[in-house]
């Protein structure tokens, strides 16, 4: 009886490539799936500064817009001398907006 020796050790490292092969391909497998998974998983969240910027973004197009009479009017009372500023009235409407902001 003749044993070829050199056959041996092919065999084995044959079915063990072809076994490592098995393994890679379940492991794809296993990737691939969880993959798909977590795909239908996806979500968005907005930030607090995104909703308060949106808010902003609503309250910019509601404001009303600039009465370009008014403004002329003023410019030309300002510069003949007959605006009357109240100081009272600026000081709470500036401290109004300061409170606002915060």
């Amino acid at each position: 009886m003749v044993i070829n020796i050199n056959n041996l050790n092919t065999n084995n490292q044959v079915k063990h490539t072809q076994q490592q092969q098995v393994k890679q391909q379940s492991a794809q497998t296993a990737s691939n799936s969880a993959q798909v998974k977590s795909a239908g998983q996806d979500s968005v969240s907005i930030t607090p500064q995104a909703k308060q910027l949106n808010e902003l973004q609503k309250k910019a197009a509601d404001a009303p817009v600039i009465n370009q009479k008014k403004i002329d009017e003023l410019k030309k009372a300002i510069s003949a001398g007959d605006y009357k500023i109240n100081p009272e009235k600026l000081a709470a409407n500036i401290a109004n907006f300061e409170f606002n902001l915060i």
